[in-house]
């Protein structure tokens, strides 16, 4: 039996994840950090998905001691998400360590359930400048956690080479295209849907699925070409 797991916040990126994974393997587990985020709405979001897309099991893990330590936009309530990067080149609302964790405890939960996949929504293509979203990252991450549990897992990442025009074609290659413009909340200010249409999240979703609107045929043949 094929089991995976998905790193799932109830965002576009991880739901389309989500969904695709249910088709590809025999049993999904779902799993959400509450790391003390801007936005508590983001836990019920994603639990209403797991729910609605029938998980095998949705795991809500609280991790709250990283917002003792990351400061950042999405953290702290008085920070606001800023368009501007910062003096060190990355943006403010870039959670130092959080792929780390989630990635580590994610690869501890597939240990425990006998998963061999971790899947994340993690994108080099398309992404906020954010380090741990990298494929060089991911790689590191793969080969510290298959060393450090002496035991195959493969961290995949479906949208690693995808922009998000692609990202919007593989979701609706699934029939979830509704599903994540509608229910998903990827808004840093924490508006569900097409969110506030101002902040840096909300414009590269925006961005990409006007761009997969105007030009569907030429997008999703560019994705079904990535994935072959």
């Amino acid at each position: 039996m094929k089991k995976a797991v998905v790193v799932f916040s109830g965002g576009q990126d991880s739901t389309t994840c989500l969904v695709q994974a249910l088709k590809q393997y025999d049993e999904v587990h779902a799993i959400t950090f509450d790391y003390g985020q801007r936005h508590k709405l983001e836990i019920e979001v994603a639990q209403a998905l797991a729910q609605k897309l029938g998980v095998a099991a949705h795991k809500v893990m609280d991790v709250s001691l990283l917002n003792e330590l990351a400061i950042s936009s999405l953290t702290r309530d008085d920070i606001p998400v800023s368009h501007e990067l910062q003096e060190n080149g990355l943006p403010n609302s870039f959670v130092p360590g959080r792929n780390i964790l989630f990635l580590t405890l994610a690869g501890i939960y597939a240990y425990q359930i006998g998963a061999n996949a971790v899947i994340t929504g993690v994108c080099e293509t398309d992404f906020s400048g954010y380090p741990d979203c990298r494929n060089d990252f991911i790689k590191a991450m793969n080969s510290a956690l298959v060393q450090g549990m002496d035991r195959d897992l493969e961290i995949v990442t479906p949208l690693m080479w995808l922009d998000k025009a692609e990202t919007w074609a593989l979701a609706d290659k699934y029939q979830a295209l509704d599903l994540v413009r509608q229910e998903t909340l990827t808004c840093y200010n924490g508006v569900i849907g097409d969110g506030c249409g101002d902040c840096p999240s909300c414009e590269l979703r925006a961005n990409g699925l006007n761009q997969y609107l105007d030009n569907k045929d030429n997008v999703m043949q560019a994705l079904n070409a990535k994935s072959e």
